[in-house]
Order: C-alpha cells, then structure tokens, then sequence
C-alpha cells in the first residue's frame, strides 16, 4: 500500500535550516506529484511547496525564496530544503502524493504520511 514516511524534523533558531524527507513506497514515485503540508495549532493545514511529476514548482508565497522543493526519484524521496526559518514556520509538516499534480496542490489526495514536527524558537 501506499506508504509516506516524513522525517527531518526538530527544534531550530529562527534564521536556521532544516531538511526534511519524505520516503515514499507503495507506488511509482517517479510518475507522481508530491506536495508538503503544514498544520500549526488552531490553524487550517496549508500547502508549502509542490513538485509535479515533470518538475514544475509551486511554492506558497510565505516560503517563496526560503523554501525549496525537490525530489530523487531514484531514491523514491521528496525533499523540502527550509532557510532562513521563521517562527511562523513552527507546524507539523506532511507530505502527500498523487498522480494529478492539481489535486496535489488543491490537498484532496488521500495517502497523508504522519508527519513531522518543525519548532522555531525566536
């Protein structure tokens, strides 16, 4: 089955860096959309940043030219590079993935994984 494995999460200084992974299985990775999520505390979870089959880019305009999407398809993984962290970026993070790049960025897909939690002390 399809399974979604976030990892790289932690506690950093605002103005530090995280990596955060997401292992994917179950599925051809190579032929799928991947998108990052986050959900703060009494917040509405968001899109961060997707990343279509082909390569195309979608960032939210929060983490635009902080954050950076990727994948290694070779590696059935999905990469969110975060810079110059905020304290506003303190979420829970979640990747998804789906054939559709569209319904990846509208957060409809149906495989989550379980998340990994990202704290910006100020």
């Amino acid at each position: 089955q399809v399974q979604l494995v976030e990892s790289g999460g932690g506690l950093v200084q605002a103005g530090g860096s995280l990596r955060l992974s997401c292992a994917a299985s179950g599925f051809v990775f190579r032929m799928d959309a991947v998108g990052w999520y986050r959900q703060a505390p009494g917040k509405q979870r968001e899109l961060v940043a997707a990343i279509s089959s082909g390569g195309t880019t979608k960032y939210a305009d929060s983490v635009k030219g902080r954050f950076i999407i990727s994948r290694d398809n070779a590696k059935n993984t999905a990469y969110l590079q975060m810079n110059s962290l905020k304290f506003e970026d303190t979420a829970v993070y979640y990747c998804t993935a789906h054939n559709n790049f569209q319904v990846v960025v509208a957060g409809t897909p149906r495989s989550w994984g379980q998340g990994t939690q990202v704290t910006v002390s100020s």
